[in-house]
């Protein structure tokens, strides 16, 4: 395995003073020794059954503004990110404490806007595009508005994780979750007999239960559909594939209409009446009537309906005021006067350039820092300093200087790379990790996440519409025992024994080598 000398937590080594003599880390240890004994060949030809299996399922993606306009697949990644049971504890506890005060914000902003009286917040959040007044005074069930919500973590270390951004608009990416660890265990079955990796599949049927339990009608079993912009759009296989899983139907604008303060679907049994929506559609195109008027994608007249309690919008209209990166500054000190809590997880340290001193260190180091739009997305927009030539970075200079509020900066991470099948073998690539919170009656995580992996040596964006690949993030479900012998253990015996591991937690126990 090829070793970088950078100094990257590299999340399967342990770090040694001879490179040639690295270790594996402990939850990697089952992995090793199995991944040694395959020839980079075999390796290489499962990535190639892989795509050419997401090929046929139709598991593509457009990248908006191409010329060609053709249809791409997210490059997969056939060795998996490992997450142990403890990791997992402290990020979903904090994914969820995050989603919560979240929560209570966007309520807290369309009512009372305490937080604003407080001078937590500064009253210009009420400025933002995203903030829509529409929404004032409008009591949505649950006082829930992020019913789905993809927390981006990115890591720094071995105890160390960031909230690298929050997700609160119609956040994708599942449906790879999903689909990656099917195509792992179709692939790689034998791998799954030496660890006890907690399952994924369930995540539309919570999904599901959440959006049923939002519902605003008297009906025993509420009506959710799935509103999609359509097949030209970005994400519409995980659309499709989203309203399959739970058994719903698939929609577009046109197939819905308003009346009587209700929303009805087209079918060809006459009118149905729809209760929850899982819309896919930005705010700006979901009803013409009160946004783009040029929209072809949304309902006339919906916003009436939604605001009067006739029908259920997940996610709430107007939640894109939370997740834009000039709001993403306040969340720790959200979580501290909603919750009263300290926050689990921890802000990427930020710059906020609408404040001169900020603004003036910023532009001092534009080549160590990583600058963003606050309401960019997809990795675009953005300033990698290190990575940047002088022009770039004196073309970017002007763009903040003619407009400072519109951007952010943080210090540029060294973030955690993880062993990738790429040409020349397997090599350390840097990585992030989306988990999806669900609210509904409660708030909840499956345990899995969406991991994106920056294909490119040495980039840190991972991205797919910046080349960026996928994993399959394997959460476990007990702490692993290291295999110093290089058996494969199955995973009744070690569910077995992890009472007896624990027991000798002081024991020191044998790595073997790399």
């Amino acid at each position: 395995m090829q070793k970088s000398t950078e100094s990257f937590f590299d999340e399967m080594q342990l770090d040694a003073v001879d490179l040639d003599e690295s270790r594996v880390r402990q939850i990697y240890s089952a992995y090793q020794n199995w991944l040694k004994d395959i020839p980079h060949h075999q390796l290489e030809s499962k990535r190639q059954e892989a795509e050419l299996l997401f090929r046929r399922v139709g598991i593509t993606f457009n990248v908006y503004g191409e010329e060609d306009g053709a249809e791409r697949l997210i490059p997969f990644d056939v060795i998996p990110r490992i997450i142990s049971a403890n990791e997992w504890e402290k990020l979903s506890a904090g994914a969820i404490q995050r989603v919560k005060a979240l929560n209570m914000f966007l309520h807290d902003i369309y009512h009372q806007q305490e937080i604003i009286q407080a001078g937590i917040i500064p009253s210009s959040i009420l400025a933002n595009s995203q903030y829509r007044p529409e929404m004032v005074g409008v009591d949505v069930p649950r006082q829930i508005y992020a019913h789905v919500a993809g927390i981006d973590l990115v890591r720094t270390s071995e105890s160390q994780f960031y909230v690298l951004e929050d997700n609160l608009r119609t956040p994708s990416g599942v449906s790879y979750m999903l689909e990656d660890r099917k195509m792992m265990m179709r692939l790689f079955p034998d791998l799954f007999r030496r660890y006890s990796v907690a399952p994924v599949d369930h995540y539309p049927q919570v999904l599901l239960k959440n959006l049923r339990a939002v519902a605003q009608t008297n009906s025993q079993e509420p009506t959710v559909v799935l509103l999609s912009p359509g097949a030209y759009n970005s994400a519409y296989f995980e659309h499709a594939f989203l309203a399959q899983q739970m058994g719903i139907e698939l929609v577009e604008g046109t197939d819905l209409f308003v009346r009587n303060n209700a929303v009805y679907m087209r079918t060809t049994q006459g009118p149905q009446r729809v209760d929850v929506i899982y819309r896919r559609i930005d705010d700006d195109y979901i009803d013409p009537l009160v946004f783009n008027p040029n929209s072809m994608l949304g309902v006339p007249g919906l916003l009436s309906v939604y605001r009067n309690g006739g029908v259920t919008l997940a996610n709430a209209v107007g939640t894109g005021v939370a997740d834009d990166k000039a709001t993403y500054i306040y969340v720790p000190e959200m979580i501290k006067f909603y919750l009263n809590e300290e926050p689990l997880l921890e802000n990427v340290p930020t710059y906020e350039l609408s404040k001169e001193e900020d603004l003036q260190y910023t532009l001092a180091h534009l080549h160590e820092l990583v600058v963003k739009e606050v309401q960019g997305s997809g990795g675009y927009g953005m300033l990698v300093g290190p990575a940047a030539t002088k022009k770039e970075i004196e073309e970017f200079r002007l763009r903040i200087v003619s407009k400072p509020a519109n951007y952010i900066a943080q210090p540029t991470l060294a973030l955690s790379t993880c062993p990738t099948l790429v040409e020349a073998g397997i090599a350390p690539r840097h990585v992030d990790l989306r988990p999806f919170v669900l609210s509904g009656k409660t708030v909840t995580l499956v345990p899995g996440a969406l991991c994106r992996v920056a294909l490119k040596a040495g980039s840190l964006v991972v991205n797919s519409s910046q080349g960026g690949g996928t994993k399959d993030t394997w959460v476990l479900e007990a702490e692993v025992l290291e295999d110093t012998q290089g058996s494969e253990t199955s995973r009744e015996t070690k569910q077995a024994t992890t009472i007896k591991t624990k027991q000798k937690a002081k024991q020191k126990i044998a790595e073997p080598a790399c």
